[in-house]
């Protein structure tokens, strides 16, 4: 099974960045983080606490998209996080391609909260925390490897590397 991205999904809070440049530098990938791919008019928006729409996540989506696109073109695999809440969504950044694999960051709402309340220099309030929780379609078995957060980091990390191993084994590893 070939594999280009993984992408670390879940919604505000859930250790994206954190989790994702863990098993990034463990497996000597590049990763991006997908906030920093939102249009101006997306954080302007979420900073003052109102949701995004379906049209205002595509563009967005569609520029994750594109750069894993590149590296497929350049034989790199690399990790991006990106909240990917629909299958929908999930969709866009696939691009019918079976080489993008989604981690689902999954916790409660009030351990989400809570680090959201303790989060500082980011630009989702944690007001939207709510509307983030009614947009999630979580994936099943077949679209995500799910892991449970809530406990410490290098936990959460050694449980996605031992999941994702056995499709790293059978992924052969691309050449540039």
């Amino acid at each position: 099974m070939p594999l280009t991205a993984l992408i670390f999904m879940g919604v505000s809070g859930c250790g994206k960045s954190t989790i994702a440049a863990a098993v990034a530098k463990d497996l000597g990938w590049p990763m991006i983080e997908g906030d920093d791919l939102h249009p101006p008019a997306n954080i302007e928006k979420m900073s003052h606490g109102t949701p995004l729409d379906d049209d205002d996540r595509r563009p967005w989506l569609q520029a994750i998209a594109a750069r894993i696109a590149e590296w497929r073109d350049e034989g790199v695999r690399g990790v991006v996080t990106c909240s990917s809440l629909k299958h929908t969504y999930r969709d866009i950044l696939r691009n019918r391609h079976k080489d993008v694999h989604f981690i689902y960051l999954k916790g409660s709402y009030e351990l989400l909260l809570s680090r959201m309340q303790h989060r500082e220099r980011h630009f989702m309030p944690p007001s939207l925390l709510q509307s983030q929780f009614a947009t999630l379609e979580a994936p099943g078995p077949e679209e995500a490897i799910t892991v449970e957060i809530g406990r410490p980091v290098d936990e959460i990390v050694a449980e996605v590397l031992a999941k994702l191993k056995p499709m790293l084994e059978q992924s052969a590893s691309p050449t540039p």
